[in-house]
């Protein structure tokens, strides 16, 4: 996957109170799980841009959560490499292909 960045260090990257990034994790802003020894709930760094979370994001979560998808299965989705894009998804989010990634994740409910 990518770096991960504990829920601290993205509140300071997006210049927010912890309590507000874990509002953006629980809306289906970001997505978060624990990694590391010991776990520590954490956000892919892929997720924050310098304008902050990738724009696109929060509407493709939707479209996975919709299709079913659980999300840790969500997490592997997005960064799991597809040679038809070619990249990963978020890769194509972060460059603004969302429609593409969306149709893609609207076809896994079929």
């Amino acid at each position: 996957m990518s770096d991960w960045l504990p829920l601290p260090d993205v509140a300071e990257r997006l210049g927010l109170q912890v309590t507000k990034v874990h509002r953006l994790i629980d809306d289906g802003t970001l997505l978060a799980m624990r990694v590391g020894r010991p776990p520590v709930r954490s956000v892919p760094a892929d997720f924050i841009t310098e304008d902050g979370p990738v724009d696109s994001l929060r509407g493709t979560i939707s479209v996975l959560r919709d299709a079913g998808f659980g999300d840790d299965e969500a997490l592997r989705w997005l960064f799991t490499p597809d040679e038809s894009l070619p990249g990963r998804p978020i890769d194509a989010l972060r460059t603004g292909r969302k429609t593409e990634i969306r149709r893609r994740a609207q076809a896994l409910a079929w």
